[in-house]
């Protein structure tokens, strides 16, 4: 056996261009199928560990997916808004533990910001029961404080006591709208968690009242009255209430656009959904987080299962194109055949060198492929967390994994039988006559 892997191995470094070529095709497709199942898995796990030990999250009625994206992964827009008396009311219900409260509406340059309470920072879990720290600072506590995901402050270069100004809506521009009669003060600074919260900024529920509070949004298309001559009378219109509001956003610290729920015992958790999908005095939804997932890995299900047809159709591609590369080489090497068949090799040790080689061929593919995986991701892993958002953890090739690579080598091993079949049946005078 070391004999024939000997030669087998020598055969191959004869022809180095054939040889690095049919490795590179094997181990770009090795490196397509394993990357699109890394890339599926490390999403899983990046969406589902973004969020842990929360058994609830309620929101305004509406779909169970919008609800858990808009509230907890920063994706989309919230449902809608639940008045805080109702909050308050389902807060003190008995089976449940503890509340988190979000208030989402606003944004500063690109991030979101957040109106909560401490108990995010003390109830928020995520990846392997992980807990919120703070790399800077301290928590909110007042109606001027803010707190930072690390990106947020990275990105923007703040550090602590600098003066940060909100801007209204999930996608205010910079100066237009801002909440400027009420800047927030950075007294926190979160270390990188890998989750959408590092890509938020947090203040208090009395930061959102105080800051909506404060005055109309200078520069908002339509914000401020137009100006009036001298001695002129305000005109009304017929109809028309006999003052305006005071303060357009007037109504939006007194409503939330969810809250997170933790209850007493995982069994209350079912009962308690049930409870608050019923409740007739104010139209809620309540999901529980890793079954609304479970149904967005279902819908996606459909594209995940395409992208492994393509990975298993550049499989084969690399396939035949080795089988090509073996078979068409046969030629070329009929003199070298008909020396080892005249030296008393056997046929079927011309079979096994041939399977031999196709089997080393695929070995190497095999493991270049999984190389160019781990390492690619391992270089492009800060990328594409900075651009999606997503961590996708390098991880060694699990059981599925390890199920594709040994489909693939025994694969290459049944494409070297195709040139050893046409071998064994070539004789000796057919590899020692010329052909013209």
């Amino acid at each position: 056996m070391r004999m024939l892997l000997s030669l087998a191995w020598r055969s191959l470094r004869n022809r180095p261009v054939t040889s690095i070529l049919t490795v590179a095709a094997v181990a770009l497709s090795i490196t397509l199928l394993l990357g699109v199942e890394q890339a599926r898995r490390g999403m899983r796990e990046s969406f589902t560990g973004t969020i842990k030990g929360t058994d609830l999250v309620v929101g305004a009625r509406g779909g169970t997916l919008q609800l858990l994206l808009g509230a907890v992964f920063g994706i989309g827009s919230p449902t809608g808004s639940v008045p805080y008396p109702v909050y308050e009311q389902w807060a003190k219900h008995p089976a449940i533990r503890w509340t988190v409260p979000l208030a989402i509406g606003d944004s500063h340059r690109g991030y979101r910001v957040i109106g909560t309470t401490p108990a995010l920072f003390e109830h928020w879990r995520y990846r392997s029961s992980g807990r919120l720290t703070f790399a800077q600072g301290r928590v909110i506590g007042g109606a001027g404080d803010v707190v930072l995901g690390s990106e947020v402050a990275e990105r923007l270069g703040y550090t602590l006591g600098a003066a940060v100004t909100v801007g209204h809506g999930l996608n205010a521009v910079e100066g237009l709208g801002d909440h400027e009669a009420h800047p927030f003060t950075v007294v926190g600074i979160l270390a990188p968690t890998f989750t959408p919260l590092d890509r938020a900024l947090f203040v208090t529920l009395d930061g959102i009242e105080a800051m909506h509070e404060a005055g109309e949004v200078p520069g908002l298309p339509g914000a401020g009255a137009p100006p009036a001559m001298p001695g002129a009378t305000p005109p009304v219109m017929p109809g028309a209430p006999a003052a305006p509001p005071a303060n357009v956003f007037e109504d939006q610290p007194k409503a939330l656009s969810a809250f997170l729920v933790g209850t007493r015992t995982r069994f209350e958790t079912l009962r308690l959904q049930r409870e608050i999908n019923q409740y007739k005095a104010e139209p809620l939804t309540a999901v529980i987080p890793g079954v609304t997932l479970a149904e967005l890995w279902k819908t996606l299900g459909t594209v995940e299962g395409g992208l492994r047809l393509v990975g298993a159709l550049t499989i084969v591609v690399g396939l035949i194109g080795m089988l090509v590369a073996l078979y068409s080489s046969l030629e070329a090497r009929r003199r070298e055949m008909a020396v080892l068949r005249a030296v008393g090799a056997r046929p079927s040790m011309i079979v096994s060198l041939l399977v031999l080689e196709s089997g080393l061929l695929t070995l190497l593919g095999c493991a270049l492929g999984v190389a160019l995986v781990m390492g690619g991701f391992a270089l492009a892993q800060g990328v594409i967390e900075s651009n999606t958002g997503v961590h996708i953890a390098v991880q060694a090739p699990g059981a599925l994994e390890w199920a594709y690579i040994g489909v693939v080598l025994t694969a290459g091993v049944l494409v070297g039988l195709v040139p050893a079949w046409r071998a064994y049946r070539s004789s000796l005078a057919d590899g020692l006559s010329p052909r013209l």
